[in-house]
């Protein structure tokens, strides 16, 4: 890695080494005919998604001792459509979930849905607007483990039902841990559509409902869990809004922000937050 001063997104040595072996067996199957390496090394191009998701910055304003836009955008397009950056997110959710001392796969997902604010320039086709929370733009799904770690995620337009986000998402559910998973948690948000396509992939679907008496937002056993995912989420800032030309680009976005937050987690660092830390009063 060239010498230059770090920012807070950068991996670690410690970091890197959890995906570098991911990373340098994509290199070894992707080698040039003419044999050149490449003008940026693997682990800058790693740093330079990071850091953008983390900052939210446009390409263009990538900073200058980063690779350059097109090369950084060129890995990020092609890891998103060859699927390395869930190999990458699979391979720490695994990880996080041994040490947790947890099997590999989990026996309970909840699923909820989150609408964010499309950027401008966004194409309108693949936007919509959330009668109910009237918000205009895309809607992301997520079904997470108790640990609130993600195992499926889908973004549609915003006006997309509830319904048909938790039909993809149980159907990525069976795909990636089928053989585990067994109850999945719900708001009411979801119908008894998402019931019965849960029933015939072997998935009981609880709809949690809201108890009438609570006031303001009151957490709810498990299924808070998702809700501070997308909370953990909101901190990398390309997911404050919807910045993204594809649907697709928009859920990779949210695995490599996932796995950021499960490296540091592997290496026992804790995720900066955009808050002054507080003068401690003697």
């Amino acid at each position: 890695m060239s010498e230059r001063k770090p920012y807070p997104s950068d991996l670690s040595d410690e970091q890197w080494s959890w995906i570098e072996p991911v990373i340098t067996a994509w290199k070894d199957r992707h080698r040039s005919v003419s044999g050149h390496q490449g003008a940026y090394e693997l682990r800058e191009i790693v740093n330079a998604i990071l850091y953008q998701g983390r900052t939210g910055c446009q390409w263009a304003y990538l900073p200058h001792d980063l690779p350059q836009k097109s090369a950084t955008y060129y890995y990020f397009d092609t890891w998103r459509d060859d699927g390395t950056d869930q190999v990458i997110h699979e391979l720490l959710r695994c990880q996080v979930r041994e040490r947790a001392r947890r099997s590999e796969d989990p026996t309970l997902v909840v699923l909820d849905t989150q609408s964010v604010h499309a950027a401008a320039g966004v194409p309108a086709a693949t936007t919509g607007r959330d009668p109910a929370k009237r918000v205009p733009g895309r809607k992301r799904g997520l079904a997470v483990d108790v640990l609130g770690l993600v195992i499926a995620v889908v973004v549609l337009a915003a006006n997309t039902h509830d319904n048909t986000v938790g039909i993809i998402l149980l159907d990525q559910v069976a795909e990636h841990a089928g053989d585990t998973v067994r109850k999945a948690l719900v708001d009411q948000g979801f119908k008894n559509q998402v019931v019965l396509h849960g029933a015939n992939l072997g998935i009981d679907v609880e709809i949690v409902e809201r108890n009438p008496q609570d006031k303001g937002f009151v957490p709810q056993p498990k299924r808070w869990r998702v809700e501070q995912t997308y909370g953990i989420l909101i901190m990398h800032r390309r997911l404050v809004r919807d910045y993204e030309h594809r649907p697709s680009s928009s859920a990779s976005r949210v695995y490599w922000s996932m796995s950021h937050v499960m490296i540091r987690r592997l290496a026992g660092a804790n995720a900066p937050t955009w808050r002054e830390p507080q003068a401690v009063t003697p």
